[in-house]
């Protein structure tokens, strides 16, 4: 009966809408793989601006070599050969990973089947990236908004799902980013986080909060005064925004409090 209760309490918080994972172990990785497709590599690739706040924190460089993105135009996580792009020899990198992050194709939330393909793809990688001795985590994506033709409303419900169940099924850390999007639109419903001509893409805008997400999220560090703006790209009002609401997310998400 104990084992009965055990294994019941289990499966409905893996089917739960909380995180089961809250942090990583290594809240200081230096060597990331980001494994994802062209949500990740618009606006100077989004490694790069998660990597430039790290080393603002740091307080130090992070060797590029170890840092890495592995992108496929349109791809879903099925599309990628994790085997080979785990091996850190094979892109050019010094030393094994750390963490690596992983970002499915905004088409894998479309249908049951779809979502049941990306479930069991997330389990393989999610194996293969432990037995290589790193930690994984999964980036939420955003939902899509207009002009695409998709643009449904309902849309995040499904991305949420798929991704805390994927992510508590196999014990790894899920990173709010589509969250934080509808936190964003619902404050400030004019601002553009998207690419005007898809609904599809991020603009630089939707990059730097999904930035702020990741930076949180692995460092259970607060984004506020961050004073990386690319370059003076990102406007003084509109960064803090966007650090702003990255903080509540993070915090609200995995219930926590941000250092």
């Amino acid at each position: 009966m104990r084992f009965l209760f055990l294994f019941l309490f289990l499966i409905n918080f893996v089917y739960s809408n909380e995180p089961l994972i809250k942090e990583l172990k290594n809240k200081k990785p230096e060597r990331l793989l980001y494994i994802g497709n062209s949500y990740l590599y618009y606006n100077d690739s989004l490694h790069n601006h998660v990597r430039r706040m790290l080393e603002e924190t740091y307080q130090k460089k992070i060797q590029t070599s170890n840092y890495k993105s592995v992108t496929i135009s349109g791809s879903r996580l099925l599309h990628h050969n994790i085997a080979y792009s785990l091996d850190h020899n094979n892109l050019g990198a010094d030393d094994p990973f750390e963490l690596v992050v992983l970002q499915g194709g905004s088409g894998e939330t479309n249908t049951k089947k779809e979502r049941k393909i990306f479930a069991n793809e997330v389990e393989l990688m999610v194996n293969k990236i432990h037995d290589a001795g790193a930690e994984a985590a999964l980036y939420m994506i955003h939902a899509y908004v207009e002009p695409h033709k998709d643009t449904n409303p309902e849309m995040i419900k499904d991305i949420k799902k798929m991704y805390i169940e994927a992510g508590n099924k196999n014990n790894v850390l899920v990173l709010p980013v589509g969250i934080a999007f509808e936190n964003a639109y619902a404050k400030r419903p004019d601002i553009k986080l998207h690419k005007y001509y898809d609904g599809s893409h991020p603009d630089i805008l939707g990059t730097y909060l999904a930035a702020c997400v990741l930076y949180s999220s692995i460092t259970n560090k607060s984004p506020i005064n961050i004073k990386y703006d690319y370059f003076g790209k990102i406007k003084l009002d509109d960064k803090l925004f966007l650090q702003n609401i990255a903080h509540k997310t993070v915090e609200d998400f995995f219930n926590i409090k941000l250092k």
